[in-house]
């Protein structure tokens, strides 16, 4: 019994994601998160705290 109940859950959800994604502006996820990563990069370069210099130069 378990087994068609967590199938039919699956199949349900499948079929409304579906639905969702062809009916609404569904964002794409990966292009959001590249986006994301590139900013976060940046961000990361501008503000991190310079090298210490070793003192035998």
């Amino acid at each position: 019994m378990g087994i068609f109940r967590s199938g039919f859950s699956f199949i349900v959800g499948t079929v409304c994601g579906i639905y969702v994604a062809q009916n609404y502006n569904v964002p794409n996820i990966r292009k959001l998160t590249n986006t994301g990563l590139v900013i976060a990069k940046h961000i990361e370069e501008t503000y991190r705290k310079p090298k210490k210099r070793d003192e035998d130069d």
